[in-house]
């Protein structure tokens, strides 16, 4: 059997790299580890996105189209007032679950219908001749994620 000498003041480390070749605590996990708030992102844009998809299926069965593409352009404002009503309900549903206060509900329902409004001038102007779901949906992302932000330590506590 060998013998390793260490010199004096220093020590062999461990698997994980501690000094004292003990295992550090959850070195490994940090590598995963999502914060609270992008946790608390992740959990209502998943919100949004199921709002999403049942509305768009909704509407289309209700109006016998086949395609959202043919709903935006035969409704355009139905299709936006639509998907901003079908994004804005489990998103609020899930923050009163979670119990985040109403100022939060009020004002996040708020970053998902107001950016709604140009969009709907784009269609009564005649800018463009359908909804453009896809774009008033990245900016009610944005717009949530700004809300957010500007929150940070409303939204980052452990939920």
């Amino acid at each position: 059997m060998t013998h390793v000498h260490v010199p004096h003041g220093l020590s062999q480390v461990g698997r994980d790299g501690a000094a004292d070749g003990s295992v550090m605590p959850d070195q490994h996990k940090r590598k995963g580890h999502i914060s609270p708030f992008w946790q608390h992102f992740l959990k209502m844009l998943a919100a949004m996105a199921v709002g999403m998809i049942a509305t768009g299926a909704i509407f289309l069965t209700i109006v016998g189209l086949k395609t959202w593409d043919e709903v935006t352009a035969r409704y355009p404002t139905q299709a936006l007032l639509a998907m901003a009503v079908g994004m804005t309900l489990p998103m609020v549903a899930w923050m009163g679950y979670r119990h985040m206060g109403r100022r939060n509900i009020y004002e996040m329902a708020a970053a998902m219908v107001l950016p709604v409004t140009p969009f709907l001038c784009l269609v009564w102007f005649g800018v463009t001749d359908s909804a453009q779901c896809a774009a008033y949906c990245l900016v009610t992302v944005l717009a949530m994620l700004a809300l957010m932000r500007y929150r940070r330590s409303e939204y980052s506590r452990q939920m």
